[in-house]
């Protein structure tokens, strides 16, 4: 009886850290300053934001995909919280996804880099952000 409780607990804690490792977005950082983040959109859309600093500027890379060919997207990109650039993309075969990139200024010191995609017809929404 003491085991089975115990292997109910240790399966029940299991899942519990799974799922909170499931619910925080994915970060990267590698040697030459690129941070990668990726997450999930407010249904089955994901998102990757991509970002590093390339000779005196910082290159962005916003990545949406739906698995959905033809979705219409808007989308905005921020840095420290003032837009740079905005627009909308439709998804392309053959991933069902769009991509943005941009190259915006790099004053010194560390930056907050923003994106939103939102899908007018459904709602839905990603919101993607990184530190570089």
């Amino acid at each position: 009886m003491t085991s089975t409780i115990r292997r109910i607990g240790t399966t029940a804690l299991a899942a519990v850290m799974l799922t909170g490792l499931a619910a925080t977005p994915a970060l990267a950082k590698d040697g030459d300053g690129r941070v990668i983040k990726r997450g999930s959109c407010s249904a089955s859309t994901d998102w990757k934001l991509k970002a590093k600093p390339d000779d005196g500027r910082l290159e962005v890379e916003f990545e949406v995909d739906s698995n959905r060919v033809g979705q219409r997207w808007t989308w905005t990109i921020r840095h420290d919280g003032r837009t740079v650039a905005s627009g909308r993309r439709v998804t392309k075969a053959p991933s069902g996804s769009f991509s943005v990139e941009r190259r915006i200024v790099d004053a010194p010191g560390r930056h907050t880099v923003s994106a939103t995609a939102r899908n007018p017809r459904t709602g839905e929404t990603c919101r993607a952000s990184v530190r570089v």
